[in-house]
């Protein structure tokens, strides 16, 4: 066992090799097995507050930008490195709406659903509370150029805090693969963007190889700093909750560094004796990239205390290869058929009993417009969680009187095209198009409800 404050630890418990936090070879994978790595913590070296709302006591000292952060407000919580090297751009200034409209609209009672926000990042989206982590972890470490395969929204996250760090940034985009309002940040931010002949799968494999070959920092989640970031996100939802827990967390499933990292940090907060009870957690795949799905659902892969199944992945992806199967959803953040921290999730779930599901693209849509609708404009990626609380409250999973908290993860003109084109050409029961009218004010009065 490391003496160490923080270390990392392989996953594989047959393995379980541990490093140092200053470790960043071959983009963050175990240097004698190949699998994930994950930050631990020598719990009794650290002064963590014996409750959680001890941290709200920073609010009185939010001139200080790290108690203003979202995240390093809750610095002992992921104290892996001094404060000299942390990074932040006032990531975490986030809302939980309770909303009583859209619990309406997934049959569940008033006072019940909460949306938790991640829109109000600096860059949009959830992913400012990683890369605020990681560029703390790269600060720590002395690296000098970064990169990282996106969707979009990890893109324009790193190309934000690369430029506040002084780091060249580097972004891999599949061809025709990204929203235009997450590639515009990542162009205007200043990064390298690279457009590969293939899909987020593609990027992934090959930005894995450039690091290893090229020494350059990895942003993505294979990066365990960027998971203890994202842990915070469930900080703040109990924060805002009066210090309360909800019964279940909502959350999208793409690469599945969110649903690992959330998993995580219950799991840390019941081991030193924070919570006395874990939120479940429902993970929900667009019906185009379901792999999480058929994988626990269909093929009944589970954690098994580390010892996962790998044939069962291994004979999953296979048939992918021999398929050529490329995922498509209109939701791009979670377009992802071989997500990373795969393994990971499946800890998670097992941690928080959780479950999977799956939605369709026009249930995404739908669900989209009504949260639009009642006060919150988000990705579609987002709406993937309020749609598939639908299901799970239509199959009586979840019931109508427990608390739920979904996240959202990023902004509404993140993916505008989806939007506008939802609306303008009518594709679902919530559209709502613009009105053409006559160069006349009789005409246009004759218009206005």
């Amino acid at each position: 066992m490391s003496t160490n404050v923080a270390f990392q630890r392989c996953i594989n418990p047959d393995c379980a090799a541990e490093l140092d936090c200053g470790f960043a070879e071959g983009g963050f994978k175990c240097p004698k097995c190949g699998e994930l790595l994950d930050t631990q913590y020598n719990w009794d070296k650290i002064k963590v507050p014996r409750k959680l709302s001890e941290f709200g006591k920073r609010w009185s000292t939010r001139n200080n930008s790290l108690d203003f952060s979202g995240v390093w407000r809750f610095r002992e919580l992921l104290n892996f490195c001094e404060d000299k090297y942390k990074v932040t751009i006032g990531e975490g200034q986030t809302v939980l709406q309770q909303n009583d409209a859209v619990a309406k609209y997934v049959d569940m009672k008033p006072g019940c659903l909460f949306l938790q926000y991640e829109g109000l990042n600096p860059s949009g989206s959830f992913k400012d509370n990683g890369m605020t982590a990681a560029f703390s972890h790269a600060s720590m470490i002395g690296a000098k150029s970064c990169v990282c395969a996106s969707t979009g929204n990890t893109s324009a996250s790193m190309a934000l805090y690369a430029h506040s760090c002084g780091l060249k940034a580097t972004v891999f985009i599949g061809s025709g693969r990204i929203a235009f309002g997450k590639l515009s940040q990542a162009m205007d931010y200043g990064s390298q963007t690279i457009q590969i002949a293939g899909d987020f799968d593609d990027c992934m494999r090959q930005v894995q190889d450039v690091c290893t070959k090229l020494g350059l920092y990895l942003l993505n989640s294979l990066n365990p700093f960027r998971l203890e970031g994202q842990k915070t996100i469930m900080y703040r939802i109990i924060e805002a909750l009066n210090w309360e827990l909800p019964d279940w967390i909502v959350v999208p499933g793409g690469n599945l560094g969110n649903s690992s990292a959330f998993g995580k940090a219950f799991s840390e907060l019941k081991q030193l004796g924070l919570i006395k009870r874990i939120p479940r957690m429902a993970i929900i795949n667009a019906a185009g990239a379901d792999t999480l799905t058929e994988l626990v659902n269909n093929r009944k892969l589970t954690w098994n205390n580390g010892r996962t199944n790998q044939k069962t992945i291994d004979d999953f992806y296979a048939d992918l290869t021999a398929r050529n199967f490329s995922p498509h959803t209109c939701a791009s953040a979670i377009e992802i058929s071989r997500p990373v921290n795969l393994k990971k999730c499946l800890r998670a779930i097992d941690v928080t009993n959780g479950v999977v599901r799956k939605v369709t693209d026009e249930e995404i849509c739908d669900a989209k417009a009504v949260i639009g609708k009642h006060g919150l404009g988000c990705e579609p990626a987002s709406a993937a969680t309020i749609a598939g609380l639908r299901h799970l409250r239509t199959e009586g999973v979840i019931s109508a009187g427990e608390r739920v908290a979904c996240v959202l993860t990023g902004h509404v003109l993140k993916d505008p095209g989806v939007t506008v084109n939802y609306h303008k050409e009518k594709q679902g029961e919530f559209s709502n198009p613009p009105i053409e009218a006559p160069n006349d004010i009789n005409e246009i009065i004759k218009l206005i409800k």
